[in-house]
């Protein structure tokens, strides 16, 4: 097994920031009254003890997950978080953006001696273009003069494959284009933790299981997995050779291998997350009240990880939530996420026995924190970003399309899963006359397409780059013979096997239509006699021509049947698709107007 990792990598550089600075430490707000400690306990170093330092020694954690490569300002509903008010109501307020990331976290350091800043995964992938199209090296650049200092590894993380990955991790320019710049790509600063991620021929992790940050006697433990489910959901070339494993299992072990080199504070970095009972971030979890509270898989995993793991801090859900949940034996314990696209930060305050070498658990405080757009940018951030947007403008600024409002992606079905669902059918009719209709999964929809200008492009006009942010994947537009039996299996499957607790609504081009009654369970939520291709119903024994991405074609998001067609086409990535229909059915004089999104008819 790997040794304990230092402090801080060879090539990072030393934070005298914060050790010369003199501001008041940021207050967190909420959770584990119990037990009280001494008084000194969050008083820092007031407590003397062995060496000059106090027993309780504050560490501040600062965390956030699902950044995926969002170096801008996020817009639309993807750079706005929800907040709410004392009185009960709420309101919406913008965030996001790497220039003011750094800000916040910065300031939120002052004061703080014993700061440590973790995410919880996919930092990369599903990137907009001005880090997609550089396979996500200018994000790594970012977190590193954001002096990140470990992240667990995301499903994200696996869209390009384990090669990939390492490259990203140790450096060194792409294998095909080479390197953008007249330097070499070196690479993350901060280890990438894969715990649950083994190699299938040497059973090995993949990459460090776990890494230990030190300072002056305090030492706390960082064990980073991300969901088994991995494979289920990133396409079967991005986790070829690779095995993912339990969750749970994967961190007692570990947390036991730390325990045995002296490392008793344990946080968990957990690419899995849960879905709490309100979408605003600063909902209290722990208030008391029938539906309250987190579900989702990530309350089990929580329910079930060893006690010696002092904190969660999760992700993947792109919720918000600051939550206690009771570990084996009981006592409570902090869970955080703190949304996506980096519109929030987690602020946790871990209270360090220097006698046990242990968190004092019954003080650990946490809140999160809107990365507001009100502070100054960090010029360094402003730099990078500019930099990298110099090298994608000839390619991200070419107009490819007009809308004539905001195209939203949210809701069972969305007018731009609509939308992208026509694109794919219109395409699949270029490739093959007798194609029937078309499929997208909502997931595969990163952003909305919005009617205001990201740039000097003009309201309403839909440049490359706001497309590529939409469908950054380059998934190809596939197409595939279904018999009306298997169709009817496939629209099944979005509320059955691995989809019923969390069902997955696909996006269905213009001509299909069926009703969803919520009312009913498992498959039967789909009404089969419902199912109509323009307007006739789906004969079983028939056969359809169905276009989908190739990640769905292959069976993702929990649709085996999907990767059971035949007479497969493979056609062009999915955004020259989109951006081929918006070219061929819109201008600056007859934009496209939002759809209604009424083709599936839901019953609640």
């Amino acid at each position: 097994m790997p040794a304990t990792a230092p402090s801080h990598h060879p090539r990072r550089r030393r934070r005298t920031t914060r050790l010369l600075a003199a501001a008041a430490t940021v207050v967190t707000a909420g959770a584990l009254a119990a037990a009280a400690l001494p008084a000194s306990a969050n008083a820092g170093e007031s407590h003397r003890g062995h060496g000059g330092h106090g027993r309780y020694q504050d560490v501040q954690l600062l965390s956030f997950n699902d950044l995926h490569g969002n170096l801008e300002p996020p817009t639309g509903s993807s750079g706005r978080v929800t907040e709410v008010q004392p009185d009960g109501t709420t309101k919406t307020i913008d965030a996001g953006g790497i220039e003011y990331l750094a800000t916040h976290l910065r300031e939120a350091r002052k004061g703080n001696r014993y700061s440590i800043t973790a995410a919880g995964g996919d930092m990369v992938g599903a990137s907009p273009l001005l880090s997609g199209l550089f396979h996500d090296e200018p994000t790594i650049e970012a977190l590193n003069k954001l002096d990140l200092d470990v992240t667990s590894v995301g499903n994200h993380e696996f869209d390009e494959g384990a090669k990939e990955l390492a490259r990203l991790q140790n450096g060194g320019c792409h294998p095909t284009e080479g390197c953008y710049t007249d330097e070499e790509f070196e690479g993350a600063d901060f280890p990438y933790l894969a715990a649950n991620v083994l190699d299938e021929k040497t059973g090995k992790p993949i990459l460090k299981p776990y890494w230990v940050w030190k300072q002056k006697g305090v030492k706390v433990g960082f064990i980073g997995v991300t969901l088994e489910g991995t494979p289920d959901i990133v396409s079967a070339e991005g986790v070829k050779g690779l095995a993912f494993k339990d969750e749970v299992e994967t961190i007692n072990k570990y947390a036991k291998e730390l325990q045995r080199q002296g490392v008793k504070s344990i946080v968990a970095l957990v690419h899995e997350g849960g879905f709490p009972a309100s979408s605003s971030y600063n909902y209290d979890c722990d208030s008391p009240g029938a539906g309250d509270g987190i579900s989702g898989p990530i309350a089990d995993i929580a329910k079930n990880v060893t006690p010696q793991v002092d904190a969660l801090v999760t992700g993947h859900t792109h919720a918000a939530y600051v939550c206690t949940i009771p570990d084996p034996a009981g006592k409570p314990r902090m869970v955080t996420s703190a949304s996506s696209f980096g519109r929030l930060y987690t602020d946790t305050t871990l209270t360090y026995d220097r006698a046990t070498g242990d968190i004092a658990r019954t003080a650990v405080k946490s809140a999160n924190h809107v990365v507001t757009r009100d502070v100054p940018k960090a010029p360094d951030m402003t730099r990078l970003i500019d930099r990298w947007s110099t090298l994608a403008a000839p390619i991200g600024n070419r107009a490819i399309g007009y809308v004539s409002g905001d195209i939203d992606r949210g809701g069972t079905e969305s007018p731009l899963g609509d939308l992208i669902a026509d694109a794919q059918l219109a395409y699949g009719k270029t490739q093959d006359p007798e194609t029937d209709l078309a499929l997208m999964n909502p997931g595969g929809i990163r952003a909305p397409l919005t009617y205001a200008a990201s740039g000097g492009e003009g309201d309403g006009v839909v440049t490359y780059a706001e497309g590529f942010t939409v469908q950054p994947f380059a998934n190809t537009v596939n197409l595939k013979d279904y018999t009306g039996a298997q169709l009817i299996q496939v629209l099944k499957e979005q509320v059955s096997g691995p989809n019923e607790a969390a069902p997955k609504i696909l996006q269905i081009s213009s001509g299909l239509t069926y009703t969803l009654d919520l009312t009913k369970t498992g498959a039967d939520r789909v009404v089969t006699d419902s199912i109509r291709l323009d307007g006739a119903p789906i004969d079983v024994n028939a056969t359809y021509r169905v276009a989908s991405n190739s990640f769905l074609a292959g069976g993702g998001d929990g649709f085996p049947t999907l990767n059971e067609g035949t007479n497969e086409l493979v056609g062009a990535d999915d955004l020259t698709a989109l951006e081929q229909y918006l070219t061929a059915n819109s201008s600056a004089a007859d934009p496209i107007e939002p759809l209604a999104a009424d083709r599936i008819t839901i019953v609640q």
